[in-house]
């Protein structure tokens, strides 16, 4: 048995190949909690972790030399990690991140953006490309992103505009988003909802507007969230969806939405004339790109996070400690 100890709740993003055994505490002890808890062997930590098994080595010696393995598990992060690693395994996950959140009741959104703000500030580097949703989530990750210029960097909203909100609006946090990086954005000159299939494809055909799309899908990495069904998200609250929709969504089997694509508890996108209706990026194209990072949580949004993690498979997951129990117990 071995003892995990850790003071500082901190997440690292892999695959850095090699690193210092003692430049990253969180590395260190997610190495030896995979190695001497979950008994793999080191060149299965090393491929989990993205990392050398020469690397690996050192973090399990370094871990030893500090007094982190001994005994058993001790430690305020360790439930955190146990977590993260029953959610990467259930559902094929790269990484998840759990922030700790300890009022059941209480609003999830400040500690998963506390948490997924440095996050996406070790993804941006230069000559990439990121396709950015929108909602409540994502734009209280903003203060806690640590802006710098790069070069060659191209960042993509994945669905339209709303022309009515001031706040919380798909544009306005790709926008912002990019001006932190200097980067190029790519703005969806189109509302997310428009009033006929008919004119969907008008301007995707003939503005435009499909090509952003495309390159969206060649994009390095896709940062979404998702949309629960109840008058607390996000699309309802602010008018973004009647309330008529939502009722008629609702009776079709909708659990929520992600970036407007409205599915069912499968993840499969329902047929309703809303989601024909809808300016973005359909979720097989978003399933395409390489790196999908899901930062979302609560518990209206339960079933709909259930519903992406089965049918886009998302490659990082970002949320409360609350969702990411309930989501680690869920049946197979």
């Amino acid at each position: 048995m071995n003892k995990i100890t850790s003071h500082q709740f901190s997440q690292p993003r892999m695959g850095h190949g090699d690193v210092s055994p003692g430049s990253n505490q969180a590395i260190r002890i997610k190495a030896a909690w995979i190695y001497y808890v979950e008994g793999r062997t080191q060149n299965e930590v090393a491929e989990t972790l993205g990392l050398s098994r020469v690397a690996v080595t050192r973090l399990l010696s370094e871990a030893r030399r500090r007094g982190e393995v001994i005994i058993h598990v001790q430690s305020p992060l360790a439930p955190l990690i146990e977590l993260q690693r029953k959610l990467e395994t259930k559902y094929g996950l790269s990484e998840a991140i759990v922030a700790p959140l300890s009022d059941e009741d209480g609003d999830p959104t400040p500690v998963i953006a506390a948490a997924a703000g440095p996050y996406i500030s070790s993804l941006m580097d230069h000559n990439m490309t990121v396709g950015v949703g929108w909602g409540r989530t994502l734009h209280a990750t903003l203060p806690f992103i640590r802006g710098r210029s790069l070069t060659n960097v191209r960042v993509i909203s994945l669905l339209g505009g709303i022309a009515q909100a001031k706040r919380f609006n798909p544009a306005e946090f790709a926008w912002q988003f990019a001006e932190m990086f200097d980067a190029e954005g790519f703005l969806i000159s189109a509302p997310a909802l428009v009033d006929s299939a008919q004119t969907k494809h008008s301007l995707l055909e003939h503005c435009g507007l499909d090509q952003i799309f495309e390159m969206a899908v060649s994009s390095d990495v896709a940062v979404f969230s998702a949309g629960g069904i109840t008058t607390l998200t996000t699309s309802y609250r602010f008018g973004h969806v009647s309330e008529a929709d939502r009722q008629s969504l609702i009776e079709h089997g909708a659990v929520g939405d992600v970036l407007y694509n409205f599915i069912d508890a499968e993840g499969a996108v329902i047929p309703h004339p809303v989601n024909q209706r809808s300016v973005s990026l359909s979720i097989d194209r978003l399933s395409r790109v390489p790196r999908r990072v899901l930062i979302s949580g609560g518990k209206e949004k339960h079933p709909v996070m259930r519903a992406i993690l089965k049918t886009i498979n998302p490659t990082v997951l970002i949320t409360d400690e609350i969702t990411a129990r309930a989501l680690s117990e869920d049946e197979d």
